[in-house]
């Protein structure tokens, strides 16, 4: 009787632990920070920019010297800052992470360029919108490893120079075309990020399912990688939807039926495309007669800002071939009409 009571007692604890996986707020063993590679050998995925960067970090420590500074380019959610960490971890490094936004005034730069060590990684996300008064002072810390610190005001006021500790600073940027060119060309590395093929997606997927402590079918990985926009962050967001779904019903395995309930419940179809893009696409076709129409414009008819757009929109429907910018403006194309149906022959709107 009191084993039966022990036992009862250890179910309901390890039921309150399987909820708190899924409801807890805090961060846990499952949050995604956990399942990001440390090495270069277990990121997946850029192997172009790996190659390089096995390179340059060899030959820097042969020959006992700081990295170049780099510039990561590429649309949100691509693995920036998890290339950011694993660079430090390959330079046995620390690493210091703040974003262009928060750094307001010279004295929030100058206060952590002066705290760093010997070797460190300083990472940037969102460099470009960094306030210019702020990016000048970047140009003499990045060629030289020094800053000039003004003491005083009005006309007692002096500059000072301050010599900093040698350092390699790691710039993530969503827009490159934002970036000032004097910043630009102090990057020695300058690395465009691209979306991620299916087939490595799965092997993201497969993997962060082991860390997770859950077991995925190699079919069941690949349908959540097709709809994933080539990015490892959605992929990830959908994997734990997934397992969610997997744990409510007392699965074990997650299969592909499982996916494919999660996806119709999310309203994400076999293409990757969501209502949003669903919804924009037929605002281009509706309102604008399949375009082109100005970003300022879409952004009105969708109630949302123009920067989500460009940024979390645009480069995959772009990247898909069911959007292409041109000069005058946005416009659908005929990949478009055909996923929603619409004959164009004989009149745009003849057969919608």
């Amino acid at each position: 009787m009191k084993e039966d009571k022990v036992l009862n007692e250890n179910n309901i604890a390890k039921e309150s632990l399987e909820a708190q996986r899924i409801f807890s707020p805090e961060r846990n063993a499952y949050d995604t920070y956990s399942l990001r590679p440390k090495f270069l050998s277990e990121y997946i995925g850029q192997d172009n920019i790996k190659e390089r960067l096995k390179l340059a970090i060899s030959a820097s420590k042969m020959r006992g010297e700081q990295l170049d500074h780099i510039l990561l380019a590429g649309p949100p959610g691509l693995g920036k800052t998890t290339l950011a960490v694993v660079i430090a971890n390959e330079l046995n490094a620390n690493i210091h992470i703040t974003s262009g936004p928060v750094l307001e005034k010279q004295g929030d730069l100058a206060a952590i360029l002066t705290n760093l060590e010997r070797g460190d990684v300083l990472f940037i996300d969102e460099i470009h919108r960094m306030n210019r008064s702020v990016e000048e002072i970047l140009y003499s810390a990045m060629e030289d490893f020094q800053i000039d610190i003004m003491i005083g005001k009005g006309p007692a006021a002096r500059s000072i120079r301050v010599d900093l500790q040698p350092f390699t600073l790691i710039g993530a940027t969503t827009r490159s075309g934002l970036l000032t060119s004097p910043l630009r060309n102090r990057f020695g590395m300058i690395f465009e990020m691209s979306f991620y093929a299916e087939e490595e997606l799965g092997l993201i997927i497969t993997r962060a399912a082991q860390v997770m402590g859950v077991t995925i079918e190699p079919e069941a990985a690949l349908l959540i990688a097709r709809r994933s926009r080539g990015t490892p962050r959605i992929a990830i967001r959908l994997l734990k939807r997934v397992r969610d779904l997997s744990t409510v019903k007392g699965s074990q395995i997650i299969d592909t039926g499982t996916v494919n309930e999660v996806m119709n419940l999310l309203g994400i179809d076999e293409y990757g495309l969501d209502e949003m893009d669903r919804k924009l696409l037929k605002v281009i076709i509706e309102v604008y007669k399949g375009g082109p129409v100005g970003l300022k414009a879409l952004a009105a008819s969708l109630g949302i800002t123009e920067d989500t757009i460009a940024e979390v929109y645009e480069p995959f429907l772009v990247q898909s071939g069911f959007l292409a910018r041109t000069a005058r403006g946005r416009m659908v194309t005929e990949k478009t009409y055909k996923y929603f149906g619409i004959n164009t022959l004989g009149g745009l709107f003849g057969d919608y």
